[in-house]
């Protein structure tokens, strides 16, 4: 795999130092078989990893959504057993045909193929998408479409890369290729901006041009779906995702999404044309030779779908509100955060790079976890942590998060909006 352009040569084979040098509580010091068990023993880390996610373990008193969906799971399991134990093309349980026609119905597709992960899919689907054609590949786009792209690249298709978000570039990049059949891959909602990209103009230029747009909302479905009157919020309803989100058909599109992260089920899927989905039935290696999703899974997806219909846009409007404070909070401190769409993820980018440790561990010493994102993972200037709102956090670990965020600006160098405007001022000036 080719290094990314933002790892800066220099850095390559050079040993670290510096702030990256071990701590000396981090050292192990040989001890003997009958010793206990190594551990730092000083610095109270369970207790705190306990205190961070207490709120998990309170989930079945407050959630009725839990109990909905754990309950389903010793049904399921007695009538169908823990896992078929074979692959879907040697033996399908009906419950994979009627989930299909279930997510169908929701995100309003042709059809639906129900695989185990988006892993899966990216690395057996795109190469069979895109054969000995082109791939054109969003800059940003998740690292495992890479891989899958690379999975293609060495079954002879050629891999172009435009830049992120940016239609008009792709648009030149696309007209000027004679290769066939033409794939154009992009995340729906960034994973960590939280961003999504003109959906309309990426469709259009796949129609215009004999392509097709393949889109991994693996952060948009279960949050963001159609727009209505009724809506609760401009997140829209229904959590069907980010396509329908931006009132678009499925015509030249392919959409990629998971139940992993909203419904917290070991489950993906494929919304596409009932044709091409024969296909990867005999194509793709995860459909031919690998082991499906458990049957708990499957039904705690089942039960998940149910409560999405009863209850989910009243999550999805709670998830909606807290986000708003955090939003609204980042604002008022003047800490920059390339969201821009209001959804709940939330990147905090670090004016130097090298803090990353120390902030995460202030972050978590004062019960706040969220995911740090360093470098190589991404370039230096977006190096940070990202926040992710979720149902299961209560207003008070808001306004917790809220008191945090304050401590840290007055704490650490964040990057600040008013600076990001003085450098765009600058590179615009050239």
């Amino acid at each position: 795999m080719s290094t990314p352009e933002h790892l800066d040569a220099a850095d390559l084979g050079r040993p670290r130092s510096g702030s990256l040098r071990r701590r000396e509580s981090d050292v192990l010091t040989p001890r003997t078989l009958t010793d206990k068990p190594l551990r730092r023993e000083s610095d109270g880390w369970l207790q705190r990893w306990m205190a961070t996610v207490e709120d998990l373990a309170r989930l079945k008193a407050s959630h009725p959504m839990l109990d909905a969906v754990i309950d389903a799971v010793p049904e399921y399991l007695a009538r169908w057993g823990t896992h078929p134990s074979w692959s879907r093309l040697l033996g399908s349980p009906v419950l994979y045909e009627q989930l299909e026609e279930t997510t169908r119905t929701l995100l309003g597709s042709e059809d639906a193929l129900l695989l185990p992960t988006i892993t899966h899919i990216h690395m057996s689907v795109i190469p069979v998408l895109v054969g000995g054609g082109v791939m054109f590949l969003d800059d940003r786009a998740h690292k495992t479409m890479y891989d899958g792209a690379n999975v293609a690249r060495g079954h002879g298709a050629t891999i172009q890369r435009f830049r992120h978000n940016d239609a008009e570039h792709l648009e030149t990049l696309v007209k000027a290729s004679i290769m066939t059949p033409r794939v154009i891959a992009v995340d729906g909602v960034n994973s960590m901006t939280g961003n999504a990209p003109d959906i309309k103009e990426f469709a259009r230029i796949a129609r215009e041009n004999d392509a097709l747009l393949y889109v991994d909302d693996a952060h948009g479905f279960g949050v963001i779906g159609e727009r209505s009157p009724e809506e609760l919020c401009d997140w829209g309803l229904r959590g069907n995702g980010v396509v329908r989100h931006h009132g678009e058909s499925y015509d030249n599109v392919v959409l990629v999404a998971g139940f992993s992260k909203a419904f917290s089920s070991l489950l993906s899927f494929l919304a596409l044309p009932t044709r091409l989905k024969d296909v990867l039935k005999v194509a793709a290696p995860p459909y031919l030779y690998s082991g499906p999703s458990p049957v708990a899974s499957l039904a705690t997806t089942i039960a998940g779908l149910r409560v999405n219909d009863v209850r989910g846009d009243l999550y999805r409007y709670e998830i909606y509100r807290k986000t708003r404070k955090v939003m609204d909070r980042l604002h008022e401190l003047d800490i920059y955060t390339p969201n821009r769409s209001g959804f709940p993820l939330i990147e905090i980018p670090l004016t130097n790079h090298e803090d990353i440790d120390v902030v995460g561990r202030f972050l978590f010493d004062r019960g706040i976890y969220v995911t740090m994102a360093a470098y190589p993972l991404v370039p230096k200037d977006e190096v940070g942590f990202r926040i992710q709102l979720t149902a299961a956090n209560p207003d008070d670990q808001v306004e917790l998060l809220c008191e945090v965020l304050g401590e840290m600006s007055e704490r650490f160098r964040l990057q600040h909006e008013h600076h990001r405007l003085l450098l765009r001022a600058r590179e615009a000036g050239g």
